[in-house]
């Protein structure tokens, strides 16, 4: 009986053991940025907060649906972001290499910057001059009340350093709509694809530069000052 005892109580240090080295082997950014770990005061199990880890089946499934809903309702942000995170691998694995490559893309994902209203200084962006990058981007986010804080957090990216890359990619989203004095509409959302798809090389950006025509109307808004599609 005291054997038996002794081989129980081994095998149960062992398993403790094991996952001890799991969970030391699953400290991960928190927020994309500082260290939290898992199981203490704001743990998680996964690669990063929210994170859902998925099978290349559920993923496949994932990104049907998705990219269904998405077709039917181009404005569900919720679905043209899954869609973008199941089918964007290669492509955010690209992008990753060509910003390790660059000296200030190799700065941007060693300090990890967000662009969030806390990180924003909306005083000084407004005190800006007329036709700055700055001032013009904050008068997009009031002229079309939106908010860099509505981009939706990424979940299903299996790869920590990638989920950032494709967080940094939503949070610039607003900047190319300034850049190309483009609208929140269909029409100004299409022409941004189109340049993301472009410069991403995203299956999701290029998905929707195509398709998305086909829920343009025959004419263009007036508003968007482009000519009629």
């Amino acid at each position: 009986m005291l054997a038996a005892a002794r081989k129980v109580a081994a095998v149960r240090a062992r398993v403790q053991g094991l996952g001890a080295v799991w969970q030391c082997e699953r400290w991960q950014h928190s927020e994309l940025g500082s260290t939290v770990h898992p199981g203490g005061e704001g743990g998680y199990c996964g690669l990063y907060p929210g994170h859902v880890p998925t099978s290349p089946l559920q993923k496949a499934l994932l990104a049907v649906g998705s990219g269904v809903a998405a077709l039917l309702d181009p404005y569900r942000h919720d679905s043209v972001a899954v869609l973008g995170e199941t089918t964007g691998q290669l492509a955010l694995r690209s992008l990753r290499d060509q910003m390790k490559r660059d000296p200030e893309g190799q700065s941007i994902l060693q300090e990890r910057p967000r662009i969030r209203l806390s990180t924003l200084d909306m005083s000084a962006l407004g005190a800006l001059p007329n036709g700055t990058l700055g001032r013009e981007y904050l008068r997009f986010l009031q002229t079309n009340r939106v908010t860099p804080d509505s981009r939706l957090a990424v979940r299903f990216v299996d790869d920590e350093e990638l989920a950032y890359v494709m967080q940094r990619y939503r949070e610039v989203h607003d900047l190319l709509h300034t850049l190309l004095h483009m609208p929140t509409n269909m029409l100004g959302e299409v022409v941004v694809k189109w340049f993301e798809a472009a410069q991403t090389g995203l299956p999701m950006c290029m998905l929707g530069a195509a398709l998305g025509p086909l829920r343009l109307s025959p004419r263009s808004d007036p508003s968007c000052g482009c000519s009629p599609w």
